[in-house]
């Protein structure tokens, strides 16, 4: 007897190929049959008729590295489909840490990963074996995050790193890489990883490509220099030899719109090369991401405390306000879009709660203040732990990054407040929106960008895809209804047509309700059962 038998579903198994009709039976965790018809008979039961059956959603970029633990909270991943996430992004996580980086660390984070309390953990190996010993729902894969390496070993201090200390962080890359994470990611726009050189970048991926690890990197400028800043990447996975992952893949700014084709056919140019380059996207017009990214990068540095203290400084904060609207060297929200297209998304104080979900031009408006005034008091008051919405471009574009072999789905998603919808929707709106509605690509292809490219991605070797041997990582949806019903409005809406969800062979989600299993597994690079 079999623990659960999916049948009569339309079968999509991850590769792009179209659906085919197949009974799927799961034992111990793992697909062990896949039949025209299984006669025998199972613990349980799925009708999956007039639906479609996939792997598992795997999301290649999520903030979900605290919330993860916190089953009450994190359940909306599941109820979306989404079986495994990768933590550790852009650069900026919750390990490694020592004592004399940990609270910094805390502070910087609360707004992007939320507030669970103390941390019980130092290095990659402990935050995984916490992860470990918790009830959590979904799969989790994690990244050595660039920041918390060079924190380490240089401080947050705003500098160039010396020969010795780049050498003394590749070995730190090491130790992560052999303790389970999958590579490492860079965040190269924000302090502290954004004070890193080239050098410095090629050093710290030679010691992830050493173990077949992926760089996964949020470019130092995503605007008018976004094309010198894909090269600065490409040339680091040229120098190390490491697979290169662009995160949230996009050109800001209705100005850079022209940059777009160019920069796709960087990567492309790459892979003829022979590096070995993919990017995730979220199906949005626009970003999310920490209030403080508004702020020039020297106005960041040397942590939480530093960066108040500017900002209380009559003298600095005049000529941080200045750099945010002329500067134009670095990537800045407010020169390519404006106080009314920079939204506020989450903050932590209550007495700030009603700037959820206004502008900054609004918020001035509010308080009677110039808006650049306005959002440096919130900042001081939320000690930097706000989080913002960035509307920067346009649909066509987002289509067109869409369509391209190379892009996989992710959502960035992060919790709070009033979150950007990507937290509750990518997935769904792009079988919905994307593959039903607007027909850019079939739904199988859109179920590969979710799963077995991002798998690939990862060198997962049992999930992904839908095989006899691999884990039952397995969603049941509607593909007539499926779609988000999340808005910038009203963004704590789950999507419709997500049915069922198994993972590692768990019912979790049944006629879409989570039924409270936590069943998740972290997953170690190179222990996969």
């Amino acid at each position: 007897m079999y623990d659960v038998i999916i049948r009569n579903g339309m079968v999509c198994d991850g590769t792009g190929n179209p659906w085919t009709k197949l009974d799927i039976g799961i034992t111990d965790g793992k697909i062990i049959r896949l039949d025209k018809m299984i006669h025998e008979q199972a613990q349980r039961e799925i009708d999956a008729s007039g639906s479609i059956v996939s792997p598992g959603f795997i999301d290649p970029h999520v903030h979900s590295d605290l919330l993860c633990t916190k089953p009450e909270i994190h359940n909306i991943r599941v109820l979306q489909g989404i079986t495994t996430e990768l933590f550790g992004q852009d650069g900026i996580s919750v390990a490694p840490v020592s004592e004399n980086t940990k609270l910094e660390w805390q502070k910087q984070l609360k707004g992007l990963n939320g507030d669970i309390g103390e941390w019980p953990w130092q290095t990659v190996d402990d935050y995984l074996s916490f992860l470990e010993g918790s009830d959590i729902i979904g799969n989790a894969a994690y990244l050595i995050p660039h920041g918390n390496i060079r924190t380490l070993v240089v401080g947050f201090e705003g500098r160039q790193a010396t020969k010795e200390e780049c050498k003394e962080m590749r070995e730190l890359v090491e130790e992560g890489m052999r303790q389970g994470a999958f590579g490492i990611s860079s965040g190269i726009q924000y302090p502290p990883c954004a004070y890193a050189t080239l050098e410095e970048l090629i050093e710290i991926c030679k010691g992830a490509a050493k173990y077949d690890g992926c760089f996964v990197v949020h470019i130092r400028n995503e605007s008018n220099l976004s094309l010198e800043a894909l090269d600065e990447v490409i040339e680091a996975a040229r120098q190390s030899g490491i697979r290169l992952h662009i995160s949230h893949f996009k050109v800001c700014g209705k100005i850079n719109r022209d940059k777009l084709e160019k920069a796709l056919h960087k990567l492309e140019d790459a892979r003829q090369e022979g590096i070995e380059v993919t990017f995730d996207q979220y199906p949005y017009t626009a970003a999310s991401t920490m209030l403080q990214a508004i702020l020039p990068p020297w106005a960041q540095a040397d942590g939480t405390g530093a960066i108040l203290s500017r900002l209380r400084d009559p003298q600095l904060r005049q000529r941080i306000k200045e750099e945010m609207l002329h500067n134009g060297k670095y990537d800045n929200p407010v020169r390519n879009n404006g106080w009314d297209h920079i939204v506020i998304a989450s903050v932590t104080l209550e007495s700030n709660r009603k700037f959820e979900g206004k502008s900054i031009q609004e918020i001035g408006e509010m308080q009677q203040q110039d808006p650049a005034d306005a959002v440096l008091d919130l900042l001081i008051s939320e000690e930097a732990a706000a989080t913002m919405i960035i509307h920067w471009g346009v649909e066509e574009d987002v289509t067109k990054v869409m369509k391209n072999p190379l892009q996989m789905v992710g959502s960035d998603g992060v919790f709070g407040g009033k979150p950007h919808p990507r937290l509750y929707g990518s997935f769904a709106r792009v079988l919905g929106k994307y593959a039903r509605e607007e027909q850019i690509f079939s739904i199988p292809e859109a179920v590969r960008k979710m799963t077995s490219a991002p798998a690939q991605l990862l060198r997962l070797r049992k999930r992904g895809m839908i095989r006899e041997g691999y884990w039952g990582d397995l969603v049941v949806f509607d593909p007539a209804v499926v779609v988000d019903c999340a808005t910038f409005e009203e963004p704590h809406q789950l999507p419709s047509g997500i049915l069922h969800v198994l993972i590692n062979g768990k019912l979790t989600v049944f006629n879409g309700k989570y039924v409270g299993e936590t069943a998740g597994q972290v997953i170690r690079r190179g222990n996969e059962a």
